[in-house]
């Protein structure tokens, strides 16, 4: 593997747990209604578990209300079980038609819970985008164990990697504070 093969590798690995984390994070219940907080509820839907997405239309009619709207009206039995046997904590409405989730204003304990959680997943990411600089670390002192790089280089581009490193953290932890921002608003 060459150096600009091992740096290519290495920040793709890490630019892919930055938006892990972004994705994880769309999916975290603030006070305010989004979509993305169903991407985890699938429904049994001819024998196979489809997301909700797939079967229904996902609308916003209020901040803090979605309305789902099957495509099949025989669906909404299965998506309020869905909903119900998630962790979303939150009763579906049926209205025959269509199904309402009303999110009720989050209590300040709950907002410290999440911004636990943001900050526990900011450092989860920290720790998979180090490991990755370990990787490339080590790729780069295999390079020289071959004689294919000098001392030289090796420091050079130790330096190079560190910067990377501190770079997607520096972006995971401003993304963290953002996240950990929108939770506490009231």
């Amino acid at each position: 593997m060459s150096l600009e093969q091992i740096f290519k590798d290495t920040e793709h690995k890490m630019k892919g747990a930055l938006d892990a984390m972004v994705h994880d994070f769309a999916s975290y219940r603030t006070g305010r209604a989004t979509p993305a907080v169903l991407e985890r509820v699938s429904v049994e839907y001819y024998g196979t578990e489809t997301p909700v997405s797939q079967v229904a239309n996902v609308s916003i009619p209020e901040p803090r209300q979605l309305l789902i709207t099957p495509y099949e009206k025989s669906l909404i039995p299965a998506i309020e079980r869905a909903i119900l046997k998630s962790d979303l904590g939150i009763s579906p409405v049926n209205d025959g038609g269509s199904i309402r989730l009303n999110f009720p204003q989050m209590t300040e304990d709950r907002r410290k819970e999440m911004a636990k959680t943001v900050h526990a997943r900011v450092e989860t990411t920290r720790v998979s985008i180090r490991n990755n600089r370990r990787e490339a670390i080590d790729g780069i002192k295999a390079l020289e164990k071959k004689k294919e790089i000098t001392e030289d280089e090796v420091k050079s581009n130790e330096t190079k990697v560190q910067k990377l490193t501190d770079s997607y953290i520096a972006q995971a932890d401003d993304l963290g504070k953002r996240k950990e921002a929108e939770l506490m608003q009231v």
